[in-house]
């Protein structure tokens, strides 16, 4: 077991966001959290990485718990993490954005005397290569399109090497192709990694596509879970989530 998820709960004032959700992680599975929008999805990944605390409950990785530490924390820990909107900087090249994120992961960016073009060149390369963009390493991240974005941000993400990553979102505002290409690299990338993965998505396809087990949200809590088969079949995600009637 990678993730162990005991309780945890958000409210904000009178609504409750995310409410004593409880689920475990096995090393190498991928696992979809799905619902309606207000659900509580995001909130969930906010608390399970540092970027909310929560009012109760506790967040076990590999063991140890992570509670309420800051992102960067659980980030050193070989967590990975995208978010809704391609979190990148614009202004700088797709090369420079991945090779931040290496230098980070390796707590090399204070290295005043280096120059920083020069560092950390062939683990940039790589990351670029497995994502798909070595060919734009020079472009501005600015202005790729919004498919690429998101694949850039991906690789931001598996920068560090992680063991678990955390995907919002990944074919968000995705044109089809764009979708099964995105789900397809990700698909082959955990794979080939041996990685954890946990992702929202709202499309069912993208869903059923990868995904070894699918928890349900609904109302800041898990409504259900299961393999793509038992959740398919379930009647109550069919009537609040899926809009489908025995």
């Amino acid at each position: 077991m990678i993730l162990r998820v005991e309780g945890i709960s958000k409210a904000f004032g009178g609504l409750r966001a995310v409410w004593n959700v409880s689920f475990s992680v096995e090393e190498g599975e991928r696992c979809a959290i799905i619902g309606p929008n207000g659900a509580g999805k995001t909130t969930l990944f906010n608390l399970l990485t540092g970027h909310l605390y929560p009012d109760r409950g506790q967040v076990y990785f590999q063991g140890e718990s992570i509670t309420g530490l800051p992102p960067y924390q659980i980030c050193s820990k070989k967590i990975g993490r995208s978010f809704q909107r391609a979190s990148i900087f614009p202004n700088l090249s797709v090369f420079e954005n991945i090779q931040v994120a290496v230098l980070s992961s390796q707590r090399r960016t204070r290295n005043i005397f280096a120059a920083a073009r020069k560092l950390s060149r062939e683990e940039t390369h790589s990351v670029l290569e497995v994502v798909g963009l070595a060919e734009q390493g020079e472009a501005i991240s600015g202005t790729l399109s919004h498919g690429d974005q998101k694949r850039l941000e991906l690789g931001i993400a598996l920068a560090g090497s992680p063991r678990l990553l955390f995907l919002d979102e990944p074919t968000q505002g995705m044109s089809p192709a764009e979708t099964n290409e995105t789900m397809a690299l990700i698909d082959r990338i955990t794979r080939q990694k041996g990685l954890t993965l946990l992702y929202i998505e709202h499309d069912i396809g993208a869903v059923f596509a990868i995904a070894d087990i699918i928890r349900v949200m609904h109302e800041g809590s898990v409504l259900a879970e299961g393999t793509p088969a038992q959740i398919r079949q379930n009647e109550e995600v069919q009537r609040v989530y899926l809009g489908e009637k025995k």
